[in-house]
């Protein structure tokens, strides 16, 4: 198969499979849902702290979006290992790097656009709500926060695709990853680990893009970037293991 016939195959499987579809309604519900209700509730309580990011209080359903961005990549691998399905895929795809990256790109295409229209929803029903000073849509970092929020959910989702296939379950890879995103960075920070260290993970770094200004030892573009090679790095594994499993 040529791969414009295998992202055909791909796209159809994907809107083919329920979980992955009600996964995908799904994280469009929540970033959006809990952006607007973070807009309308803390965006109001917490406007006179020190560190109030009006811009950060936009996408606050981020918080939520970025787990089920994760399980929407580990549920499309553990699609794939359904009922020895993968070796049905293999056995009329044998080239195993062009099966791997058609689902990839089918899937970061389908959660960048999941991820771009949650992030322009949020941002607008954030703007009737906030009663503090917080950019508009013509501002640059408007244009900056939702790139980065539709590039940043589709980097996790990928990431999560790769360590899933690392692992040979997308079970084991939510597991993983899921807490780790939650609760990693805050844990490191309050055992004292550094700044810089704590920076470099894949969720901090990421949502730099995601911050009016940012104040983390990386900037938002070198942040989206860190986040990308930690994702590169996963994928890279997953192919390694793809390549190397006996089906």
């Amino acid at each position: 198969m040529t791969l414009t016939t295998l992202l055909r195959a791909e796209w159809l499987k994907f809107r083919s499979l329920p979980a992955l579809l009600a996964t995908a309604l799904l994280l469009f519900a929540v970033t959006a849902g809990f952006s607007a209700v973070g807009a309308a509730t803390l965006g109001r309580e917490q406007a006179d702290r020190p560190d109030f990011d009006a811009l950060s209080i936009m996408f606050y359903g981020m918080n939520f979006g970025q787990v089920v961005a994760i399980c929407l990549g580990a549920t499309w691998v553990a699609a794939q290992l359904r009922d020895n399905g993968q070796r049905v895929w293999l056995t009329a795809v044998p080239r195993r790097g062009l099966f791997f990256s058609a689902g990839l790109i089918v899937l970061g295409a389908v959660v960048f656009t999941v991820g771009a229209v949650s992030g322009l929803v949020s941002f607008l029903a954030a703007q009737p709500v906030l009663e503090v000073p917080h950019p508009g849509l013509g501002d640059p970092v408007a244009w900056r926060a939702l790139f980065g929020c539709a590039a940043y959910l589709a980097l996790l989702a990928l990431l999560a695709a790769g360590v899933a296939m690392l692992l040979n379950s997308g079970a084991l890879a939510m597991g993983i990853l899921a807490p780790a995103v939650l609760l990693l960075s805050f844990t490191l920070g309050d055992v004292g680990a550094s700044t810089t260290i704590v920076s470099y993970l894949p969720d901090r770094a990421g949502r730099q893009m995601l911050l009016l200004h940012p104040s983390e030892a990386l900037g938002p573009w070198a942040g989206l970037a860190v986040t990308t090679g930690w994702t590169a790095a996963a994928i890279g594994a997953g192919w390694t293991a793809l390549r190397r499993r006996d089906l």
